[in-house]
């Protein structure tokens, strides 16, 4: 037993240091490829029969989306876009829900598509360029 919860305890630090040495747009990629993962364990889980552990993936997924890729929203700098975001989180979560007490694995599908989407849209951001900018109009 000790061996197995040494290597949990590792994989946690491995985490953590991970999160840690991170920067705000690595965080957020993070944040997507979690939800991502939990949404594809949930429709394997459901594949399988499992429903309890679809339940509660399908909650650190929309966990995830709520208190991790909303919240990191800045509403007031982020204007129309800002709040078009806020609102597709809303509805992916909404399709979460319902997915999970339908046992619907096309509304995962839907929402991890949707997600995969937008990791895409960021992952294409570039952290250095997106740096300059900010310091070129903060210079303004």
């Amino acid at each position: 037993m000790f061996p197995q919860r040494a290597a949990q305890a590792y994989a946690q630090i491995g985490l953590e240091t991970g999160v840690a040495a991170s920067s705000p747009h690595r965080l957020i990629l993070m944040l997507y490829d979690g939800a991502l993962k939990c949404i594809a364990d949930a429709g394997a889980h459901l594949a399988a029969g499992r429903i309890g552990p679809k339940g509660e993936a399908i909650s650190k997924a929309i966990a995830i989306i709520e208190n991790g890729l909303k919240a990191s929203l800045d509403l007031e700098r982020g204007g129309v876009i800002g709040q078009q975001l806020a609102e597709l989180y809303d509805y992916m979560n909404r399709r979460l829900l319902l997915g999970s007490m339908r046992n619907d694995a096309a509304v995962f599908d839907e929402v991890s598509g949707l997600l995969r989407e937008l990791r895409g849209a960021w992952a294409g951001i570039e952290p250095a360029r997106r740096l300059d900018l900010e310091m070129t109009a903060v210079a303004a």
